[in-house]
Parts: structure tokens; C-alpha cells; sequence
């Protein structure tokens, strides 16, 4: 629909293309269908309109000639660009809609100073909090309610979802972070999952293929490698050696691990929960531990090492 105006600019009317005549459709100023009036005036315009028009129909827009008639003043406003207005059919139509909201989104990130690798590889599907020089590379989405602090760097193809990341962060590429505290110069990644809960204190890293799981991580501690850290509470500069697993699911609940400082958990460890490494401890590479482990002392379990110099590897039968 044009909006007609008089010869002073103010609105009288809108009419539609199919009623408008040639000089009428040259108007560039066109309706968008969105409307704003009191209830009360609403009800009573609506009540006389008629369906006598080109197309038989009852417009809603008839309603601005009988707000003109009424002496009731006629606003416009004009949207600051055309995503604000456009209608959405199917879902080619959705998909411009979100890239266009997501391209006014990057445009203001970067006017606040983020570095952002490839502006049209970005989501940011909750709210955005960030500082001074942070980098973010591609295919990288936010949700919910996550915070960046200062020089902040988060690799390509990861997701961070309501998380507060401390500054000097890194999160290398392909990493999950969800409702997660990290804090400030920890690295995590690439291929980390960082799970509900979860609170890593400075300088923590969490290294590929690592899940963490509602786990209090203290400061300088280390899971690099290939482990599962669940349900545990994890003292300074811990280092959590590859293969790991704190084993705190018995099948009906959940159960605590505790790690002292400066305790060394050796590759392929098994921790059944609950249970508690003293600080200094050591427990030594490919044990099952089931009970406590005392401080500054070393603890493994495994069975006995055998060589069978007799023993001869089966060979395949030959074919007949």
C-alpha cells in the first residue's frame, strides 16, 4: 500500500496496489503493515470498515482515512534500514533475515574493537559481552548470556554458551564450553568439551580431547590429554596425566573425587569415586585407585608384569 500525503506532508490515506491509480503506485513511501492505535479507536474504525475495493477484501489500512476523519493525528515512522521491515514467507526468507541481523551484530563488535577473522562466520544468538582486543575466528557461535574479558581469543568452530571467560583466555578451535567460569590466561582446546559447572581458576589448561564436568579446577592445573574429569575438586598445579578418568558414577549416583596440590596422576589412571589423592601424592601410570591415596607418597596398582619365553603367537592354518 502507498501512503498518500496533502499538499502540507501530512498523512490522509493508504491505498492499495490494486486501487491505486498509475500516479498513486509512483508513491515510493509504502506501508510496512505494522500499525500502532488506541484500542477504543481501533474497535470502532474496524467496525465500519467495507470490502468495497478491487480485490473484495477488508483492508485493514482503510482504518488511517477514518482516523484522518476523526481528527486523529497520523504518524510515520521510517525504519533505519530494510531488515527491520522485511516479511518472512519460508525459510530462504528466515535465513536472509538472520544474516542480515547477524552482519549489524559483527559490524558492532568490531566497532568496539573485536577482531573478528570473517565477519559473515559469526553467530551470536544470545548476549555478548566483551573487552578490549579480543579475537574471534570463524564459524564461531555464542549463546545465551557469555562474557569476554580483555584479549580474549576463541579459535574457529566453537561454541561458547553461558560462560564467563577471563581475560587472556584462549580456547583453541573446535572447543564446547557451556555454563562453565573460566579464569584468566587458561588455555583450553583444541577439542575440548568444558561442561555445566565447571569452574577453572588461572592459568588452567585443558588440553585436546579433554571433558570436564562440573569440576572446581584450582590454579595452574593440568588435563592435556584425552581424560574425564567429572564431579572433583582438582588443588594447584595438578597435573592429570592422559587417559584419565574420575570414575564417579556408580550407576544410581554421583560421587566426589578430590585432588590434593601439586598431586601427579599418571596415564591411564582410574579414579573411583569417592575417593581423595593428598596433595604431593603421585599415583603412578595405569592404576585403579579405589582408596585413598596418602600425601607425597606414591601409589600405584598393577598386576605383575609376565614375559613367557616358550609362548608362540597362533598362526593361520593353511588353506587346502
Amino acid at each position: 500500500g502507498r501512503i498518500v500525503r496533502d499538499g502540507n506532508h501530512k498523512v490522509i490515506r493508504i491505498v492499495e496496489e490494486k486501487d491505486a491509480t498509475e500516479a498513486e503506485r509512483g508513491i515510493k513511501e509504502i506501508n510496512t503493515g505494522i500499525l500502532l492505535a488506541k484500542a477504543t479507536h481501533l474497535r470502532a474504525w474496524l467496525a465500519r470498515l467495507e470490502n468495497k475495493n478491487a480485490q473484495g477484501e477488508y483492508y485493514l489500512t482503510d482504518v488511517i482515512a477514518m482516523a484522518v476523519q476523526d481528527g486523529v493525528v497520523v504518524e510515520t515512522t521510517h525504519p533505519a534500514e530494510l531488515g527491520e521491515i522485511l516479511g518472512v514467507n519460508d525459510k530462504l526468507q528466515l535465513a536472509d533475515i538472520e544474516r542480515r541481523f547477524q552482519a549489524r551484530v559483527a559490524q558492532q563488535l568490531m566497532r568496539d574493537g573485536v577482531t573478528l577473522r570473517d565477519p559473515a562466520r559469526l553467530d551470536v544468538r544470545g548476549k555478548l559481552t566483551v573487552g578490549r582486543d579480543v579475537m574471534i575466528d570463524v564459524n564461531v557461535i555464542f549463546e545465551g548470556t557469555v562474557e569476554l574479558a580483555d584479549g580474549v581469543q576463541i579459535g574457529a568452530n566453537s561454541i561458547i554458551k553461558d560462560a564467563s571467560l577471563g581475560a587472556g583466555v584462549i580456547v583453541k578451535s573446535h572447543c564446547v564450553i557451556d555454563g562453565a567460569k573460566i579464569g584468566a590466561s587458561a588455555v583450553i582446546g583444541p577439542f575440548a568439551r568444558v561442561r555445566p559447572e565447571t569452574v577453572l581458576a588461572e592459568e588452567v589448561h585443558i588440553g585436546n580431547f579433554v571433558e570436564v564436568k562440573k569440576a572446581t579446577v584450582n590454579a595452574g592445573a593440568k588435563i592435556n590429554h584425552l581424560s574425564y574429569v567429572g564431579d572433583a575438586i582438582i588443588g594447584k598445579r595438578v597435573n592429570i596425566g592422559a587417559g584419565t578418568i574420575t570414575c564417579n558414577y556408580d550407576g544410581a549416583n554421583k560421587h566426589l573425587t578430590v585432588i590434593g596440590d601439586d598431586a601427579f596422576i599418571g596415564s591411564d589412571t582410574q579414579l573411583v569415586a569417592p575417593v581423595e589423592i593428598g596433595a604431593g601424592a603421585t599415583i603412578g601410570a595405569g592404576s585403579t585407585i579405589t582408596r585413598n591415596a596418602p600425601a607425597d607418597q606414591l601409589t600405584l596398582s598393577r598386576v605383575p608384569q609376565a614375559s613367557k619365553p616358550s609362548w608362540k603367537r597362533p598362526a593361520k592354518k593353511p588353506k587346502a
